[in-house]
């Protein structure tokens, strides 16, 4: 047989075994003839009838938000050099290897050096069009002046309305009209996954816009809670990249709506590596409200300790209800949380409705309250939900605002003591106090002439001292805001006060 027949055999032989099957199925029972059929997809895959939707056009919200951050720069005077130009020369070693001609010319040097050199770079937002500016605490603290480059190159120098350390916040004003300020977005309503740009100057670079997505809302770094500080814990995280000169920029949304303030990076090398972290406006915005109306923050506190449930901490306390919240441990006195009646092993899941879940969905709550606000509290107890309703209190237990302290308003003059008094006394360190006036001195008891040696534990020897431990106290949101006095009268006897900084 030809190759061809062979062939054509085989495809005749096929084609009747072919016809012979299609024959039998047409005779089996119905539960064999489901084993041939085609499996049905749908059953087990879902697909979109939609098409993909990617709005990734950013011109609209880059052309009108660069107009709307501002680059800032920070000046200080730098520190004195110890030798050489006027400071201390012990056995004027200075004249003797250099001679005073050398000295002359170092002290024009060092009185040049004087003039405030710019010591930092970063960013802001305008929130007005009459030039107030929204940028990070840590761009102008320590700051002599502030310097505001806009993005038409319009330079203003910038006086500082308020800060928040807690939150790393500032607001800055400059003498301005007409600017171009920023809308404001919702944070909240803020999707994981979302387009967003960031606006400012990495590096000094004017006007740079990098884009990424929302990677995590309310994520904490846990940064800011230490040193008695209340601090923010609900950050939106991003892959937009962000460099040294971004703090205190802006993060958008592609309708070029502000949803929250450029404040860090994860890196352990300084610069961007895959993680930028931003305030968002739903803490900004009270924030920068606070700061313009009080100049001091108005904090709310919920008044009890929280730990975030887990699977161990629900077996362990027979939670079945709720697979996460906040499991309170302790409840403090005169506190919202003692009005509302929450009790150990309460489990807290909603603010005023909003879930909150972990520790840092509970403090952004929080932080858009103001103390005399009324919220609803949403818990499970004994596995049954309850809701209640309560009256917000400051850290002190009250619903009064709280007034920005100044060092000023102890009515008290402080004064360094010299060395004859020292040896006298038998001190080493001191300040005297003068021209008591009504205010916290007053009313703690001090008198006139009362030589201070330590504050709350600390070393005072001059007004720098005093001050420094005062505003210490004052940015701290302990519950209480005393200093502790321990000092000697002339006479030599020995006494201590509390000062209360905050007196109702």
């Amino acid at each position: 047989m030809s190759f061809s027949g062979a062939l054509l055999l085989g495809a005749m032989l096929m084609t009747s075994c072919m016809e012979s099957r299609g024959n039998e199925s047409e005779v089996l029972p119905l539960q064999q003839q489901k084993a041939y059929q085609e499996p049905d997809e749908s059953q087990f895959i879902r697909t979109s009838s939609h098409p993909a939707s990617f709005e990734t056009d950013f011109t609209v919200a880059a052309e009108s938000t660069v107009n709307e951050v501002v680059c800032i720069k920070s000046y200080a005077t730098p520190r004195q050099n110890q030798y050489g130009g006027g400071g201390y020369d012990p056995f004027g070693m200075f004249d003797f290897f250099f001679g005073p001609q050398e000295r002359q010319q170092r002290r024009q040097q060092q009185q040049q050096s004087r003039e405030p050199v710019q010591t930092g770079l970063g960013s802001g937002v305008i929130l007005s069009d009459d030039g107030y500016i929204v940028t990070n605490n840590h761009v102008i603290d320590g700051a002599e002046k502030l310097e505001v480059l806009l993005n038409d190159n319009s330079t203003y120098e910038a006086t500082v309305i308020g800060t928040d350390e807690a939150t790393d916040l500032a607001l800055i004003k400059i003498d301005a009209s007409g600017l171009s300020a920023i809308t404001f977005g919702d944070s909240e309503a803020v999707k994981i996954g979302e387009w967003v740009l960031a606006v400012g100057n990495p590096f000094g670079f004017n006007s740079t816009v990098t884009a990424g997505i929302v990677s995590a809302k309310a994520r904490s770094l846990n940064q800011n809670s230490r040193n008695g500080r209340m601090g923010i814990e609900s950050f939106i995280q991003t892959d937009a990249a962000l460099n040294p000169g971004n703090s205190g920029g802006a993060l958008v949304n592609l309708k070029g709506e502000l949803i929250g303030i450029n404040s860090a990076i994860y890196s352990n090398t300084g610069s961007y590596s895959g993680f930028s972290f931003a305030i968002p406006t739903s803490i900004v915005k009270k924030v920068m409200v606070d700061l313009m109306q009080y100049g001091t923050v108005q904090r709310a506190v919920l008044g009890c300790s929280v730990t975030e449930l887990d699977a161990k901490l629900a077996k362990e306390k027979d939670i079945t209800a709720v697979k996460a919240g906040l499991l309170v441990r302790e409840v403090n006195d005169r506190s919202t949380a003692m009005e509302l009646g929450l009790q150990e092993n309460d489990v807290i899941t909603a603010i005023n409705g909003v879930e909150v879940t972990n520790f840092a969905q509970l403090v952004e709550q929080l932080s858009k309250y103001r103390p005399g606000d009324q919220i609803s509290v949403t818990y499970y107890r004994n596995n049954k939900k309850e809701t209640k309703s309560g009256t917000l209190r400051n850290t002190q237990g009250s619903t009064n605002i709280t007034k920005k302290g100044e060092f000023s308003d102890m009515g008290v003059a402080f004064m360094k003591i010299g060395d004859d008094t020292k040896k006298k006394l038998g001190i080493s360190a001191g300040v005297s106090v003068a021209g008591i006036k009504n205010g916290p001195f007053k009313d703690a008891g001090v008198k006139d002439g009362f030589v201070i040696t330590e504050i709350n534990g600390m070393s005072v020897n001059s007004v720098d001292d005093v001050e420094k431990i005062y505003n210490q106290i004052m940015k701290n949101d302990d519950e209480d805001k005393v200093m502790f006095l321990t000092g000697l009268y002339p006479s030599g006897r020995k006494y201590y006060y509390a000062v209360n900084l905050q007196p109702e």
